[in-house]
């Protein structure tokens, strides 16, 4: 639920975005939300199951976490392809162009992964 708060929260209403935070941030129950605002607590559970169906909706549809996920596996795969090359580099040729550009690729993975 987190990740799927993360990535789309922004599409919740102010009070979904409100009651989820305090349902599973500040880790209190619906009955202390229920009491803070002055509605029942099925109101406040309403309100959070409505706002997990949107998120879980929304990654239904558009798969962004899953894809995220296969990215970060396929940024390690190479990371690895780039180690074993400036390895190889090292050890057979000792070439600077192919330690340049292996400096390259890590400097673009390291960005990628910032984003």
């Amino acid at each position: 639920m987190a990740l799927l708060y993360d990535f789309y929260g922004d599409m919740l209403t102010d009070r979904q975005k409100e009651f989820y935070d305090l349902y599973y941030n500040e880790d209190l129950s619906l009955a202390e939300i229920a009491e803070n605002y002055g509605i029942t607590r099925q109101g406040v559970r309403d309100v959070i199951v409505r706002a997990e169906a949107v998120l879980t909706e929304l990654e239904d549809k558009t798969g962004i976490i899953k894809r995220f996920h296969q990215m970060q596996g396929q940024f390690a795969q190479i990371q690895e392809a780039v180690e074993v090359i400036a390895q190889r580099n090292d050890r057979n040729w000792q070439d600077d162009e192919v330690e340049l550009q292996c400096g390259r690729i890590r400097d673009l993975l390291a960005q990628l992964k910032q984003e």
